[in-house]
């Protein structure tokens, strides 16, 4: 007979195999909805446009993140890691990657469609690909550092998943987390800050407002602000006295950005939706948009 694995330090029963039930709900609905996303940009010629392309950029980096979700999920059952600590580092580094790449990818977004909506300008192929080239290549030299020991990876409060350490708050935590949260989390949020109140100030001259302009900007505050609102506060002050359980809550809110960005980008883009519906029942788009407009 096997014998459970402990529980984790801080947590009951029901509160590990509800952190794991959460997990794996966001995990399948994110994945199932970025990979209708994915499929329905190879099948559809009507969605493969450069815009699109930058859509794509996000659906697989979500995808990513459910991934690292649904290893998160398992191991949360088991109540342990199983995978050792070459495997915390691997997860660690997984999660971070795709989780950038999503962040960046979304501020390339606003900047496409600041200038199709402000300066009548199109996105080239090329362009479009070397922005989500940049982006990936981006997010792995950040992801990359706490392997090459500026930050660390470690397991979260649950020890059934690895991110970064905050647990220490030395200078070589604060100083990395002060140049991430600079170039990942500050700047992709001024570029969407400014792209998005130029096209709003453009819809309202022209009267026709094509799609809430604040939406994109409030997913990246909501979804990943209070996690890193944690990790600042480390810098700071000592977080640990914080009950593991309600540190899990941020990486819990972060892991829901797949499933909003599948309705924000993809869903709730009027071309992107027509060529999802092409696909699951196909009837044809009677006029392909390629203005990347959001509802």
């Amino acid at each position: 007979m096997v014998t459970p694995h402990p529980l984790p330090e801080g947590f009951t029963e029901i509160e590990v195999f509800a952190i794991g039930t959460a997990l794996l709900v966001e995990a399948l609905l994110g994945f199932c909805l970025n990979g209708l996303t994915i499929i329905s940009f190879r099948k559809i010629k009507e969605l493969r446009t450069p815009s699109n392309l930058l859509v794509l950029s996000i659906a697989l980096a979500d995808c990513g993140i459910c991934i690292n979700a649904f290893i998160a999920a398992f191991s949360s059952f088991l109540r342990y890691w199983p995978y050792g600590s070459d495997g915390c580092q691997i997860h660690g580094f997984h999660g971070f990657l795709t989780a950038l790449a999503s962040i960046s990818s979304s501020a390339a977004v606003a900047w496409d469609r600041y200038h199709h909506y402000c300066t009548r300008s199109r996105l080239q192929w090329s362009t479009a690909a070397s922005m989500m080239v940049f982006a990936w290549l981006f997010a792995a030299f950040w992801s990359m550092m706490p392997l090459l020991g500026w930050g660390e990876y470690d397991y979260e409060p649950l020890r059934t998943c690895c991110t970064l350490d905050y647990s220490k708050g030395d200078r070589n935590y604060v100083t990395f987390l002060f140049a991430l949260s600079t170039f990942n989390f500050m700047i992709p949020g001024f570029i969407m800050l400014t792209a998005y109140q130029s096209i709003h100030q453009k819809f309202r001259k022209t009267g026709h407002f094509k799609f809430n302009t604040g939406l994109p900007l409030k997913t990246l505050v909501i979804c990943w602000g209070p996690y890193c609102l944690l990790c600042s506060y480390a810098a700071v002050e000592n977080v640990m006295f914080i009950p593991p359980k309600y540190r899990m809550i941020p990486a819990l809110i972060a892991k829901t950005v797949p499933t909003v960005d599948a309705f924000v980008y993809a869903l709730g883009n009027e071309n992107y939706r027509g060529g999802i519906w092409q696909f699951l029942t196909g009837q044809k788009i009677e006029k392909a948009e390629v203005d990347n407009k959001t509802k």
